[in-house]
């Protein structure tokens, strides 16, 4: 199918971003890499905190922000003064969306909820995100991913049975209510087609992660069941596991469907354990999970993983390795896809990162830039907006941009 040359599936969209480190800013990236015209919001002196985060320093310079940053404009406002106020309400009159991630009530002590903003421009979108959402009684409290991971159920599950609750290497938190945000965006906009009007997209981490956690919730109502951490199985679904091999490496194997299971057995030389009362079944397998991996194991363990994996493939299981950075950047499937591209770097020169996903055959997305230096285009967006040289000027000298 043809790619169409437009700069993306929402070119002509623009979002004003507030706010700082992840889930709001999360939301931006994603608006961002499918051509929306993001222009970030960030303080004089500091900018956003991801600016500085991270455990390395390359060049003095955090990696985290080029990829966060990517296709957004950097302009330099202090929303704590009058001016700075003004400024954004100018930029928010001619926008589509908002996208805010302070602590709830901050905006309307400022003047700025949606009401106000929404005043002069109706159908404008808000997109509102938080740690406990913009209601009910916890909503005021400081919402970091991990209190909503905690909370939505993810940290209880996660980890070894025998150990304390374990959290996932990222900010899972974040991101999931940052695509959530996304998501209500283009719900609103679509919207907005039939009735000209705008909305607030309440995205709270702690439902973010709500929404990811299955039957947990239903399981319990109908049954009393409480989930618990289960390691790197999933109860119940077997085979489906990581298992040693020779070469030291763990091997993943998905072969919880019964036709499967029936391949898996035969490469294993025991036809039989396919009919054995105890597997021949999803719920049997289920009920002897740990003896069956136990099984599996035993015989992965004897096998080299670089002739090993070609006889699962071709037995058409579900296998891979776990990859680290590495891996993917010498993956053939990663190359094919450019599930990582190159990116010029002012300072960095030739950086890599995630390309921008989902996949669109028509109008895709994609990494236009990284992260800008802060402030890099105040004056173009401020003189688009109608400001001259000398007002611009005047604000820099009074600490406002």
């Amino acid at each position: 199918m043809t790619q169409e040359n437009s700069g993306g599936p929402l070119a002509g969209l623009r979002v004003i971003e507030m706010g700082s480190l992840i889930a709001g800013p999360f939301c931006g990236q994603v608006l961002g890499d499918f051509g929306a015209e993001v222009i970030k919001l960030e303080d004089p002196k500091v900018g956003d905190p991801m600016r500085q985060w991270g455990r390395s320093k390359p060049k003095g310079l955090s990696p985290w922000w080029p990829v966060i940053g990517r296709n957004k404009k950097s302009v330099t406002v202090d929303l704590r003064t009058d001016e700075g106020r003004d400024i954004a309400r100018a930029l928010i009159a001619k926008a589509d969306v908002v996208v805010e991630n302070f602590r709830p009530g901050t905006l309307e002590k400022w003047g700025m909820g949606y009401e106000a903003l929404a005043k002069t421009n109706p159908g404008l979108v808000m997109a509102r995100v938080s740690g406990f959402g913009q209601t009910g009684p916890y909503s005021k409290r400081a919402g970091y991913a991990l209190v909503g991971e905690a909370m939505g159920g993810l940290r209880h599950i996660t980890g070894e049975p025998d150990r304390n609750p374990a959290r996932a290497g990222i900010s899972i938190g974040d991101s999931l209510s940052g695509l959530n945000a996304a998501l209500g965006v283009m719900m609103a906009l679509h919207a907005r087609q039939r009735t000209g009007k705008g909305q607030v997209v309440d995205a709270a981490i702690y439902e973010s992660v709500l929404t990811v956690m299955e039957n947990l919730i239903t399981e319990y109502d109908l049954t009393g069941y409480v989930r618990e951490r289960s390691g790197a199985v999933l109860p119940g679904i077997a085979p489906s596991n990581v298992y040693p091999t020779k070469s030291g490496e763990l091997v993943l194997i998905g072969a919880n469907q019964d036709t499967l299971f029936k391949r898996l057995c035969d490469l294993m030389g025991r036809p039989d354990l396919a009919e054995d009362v105890r597997y021949r079944d999803h719920a049997a397998r289920g009920a002897h999970q740990a003896e069956l991996d136990a099984r599996i194991a035993a015989w992965t363990a004897d096998q080299d993983i670089e002739d090993l994996l070609p006889k699962l493939e071709a037995a058409g299981l579900a296998t891979g390795r776990i990859y680290r950075a590495p891996d993917m950047l010498k993956d053939p499937q990663f190359a094919a896809r450019q599930s990582i591209v190159t990116v010029a770097h002012p300072v960095f020169g030739a950086i890599k990162m995630q390309n921008a996903f989902p996949r669109l055959t028509r109008t895709p997305g994609g990494v236009r830039w990284p992260g800008p230096t802060l402030g890099e285009h105040t004056d173009a967006v401020l003189a688009e907006a109608g400001l001259d040289v000398e007002a611009i000027a005047g604000l820099r000298s009074r600490g406002v941009i």
